[in-house]
């Protein structure tokens, strides 16, 4: 587990170095189909930033704009989903579900807010900015390396890892 994290952590960093390049890499927001039932953000909580719910893509939709994107790339955007995970000792993450076994990584604007700690597997709506990460094999076959997995092990790691990010302004959590 700590390993898991010490990776994320590092995944984190790198992902925090590139947010200058982001700004010159920003595309074009995908059209937004399904909109929320203005009537259903009375049955959220705020943290961060003050957002509706309105206009939210769905999780598909996301996982799409997401497929559009490159290494580098942002978009404004806004989306709902379930809330997979959130970080167990200040709230200052979480991992929203994507279809299939993906899921994007939430962080805070500025670390200016958190969410609570017991909001795993609730329903939320996050707007801010999301991005694609990607770590390359040489740097995973390091991290292997350090972690003291077998050179077989290290042998099949044979494609960079993507990672599916997203800065928040805002978070709307379902009461």
């Amino acid at each position: 587990m700590k390993k898991s994290l010490v990776l994320v952590a590092s995944l984190l960093v790198l992902a925090a170095c590139k947010n200058n390049k982001e700004a010159e890499n920003e595309v074009e927001t995908p059209q937004v189909e399904e909109t929320v039932n203005e009537e259903t953000a009375a049955n959220y909580e705020t943290f961060g930033e003050k957002i509706v719910a309105d206009n939210a893509l769905n999780e598909e939709q996301m996982l799409e704009a997401y497929k559009n994107l490159k290494a580098g790339d942002t978009i404004e955007v806004k989306f709902k989903s379930t809330i997979k995970d959130v970080c167990q000792k200040k709230g200052c993450w979480m991992s929203m579900e994507l279809p299939g076994e993906e899921d994007s990584f939430v962080r805070f604007k500025d670390y200016g807010f958190f969410v609570p700690l017991n909001a795993g597997e609730q329903e939320a709506v996050v707007e801010g900015k999301a991005f694609v990460s990607e770590t390359p094999v040489a740097e995973l076959k390091h991290y292997a390396k350090d972690e003291g997995k077998s050179q077989e092990e290290i042998d099949k790691i044979t494609e960079p890892e993507i990672t599916y990010g997203f800065m928040a302004n805002g978070v709307l959590i379902a009461q």
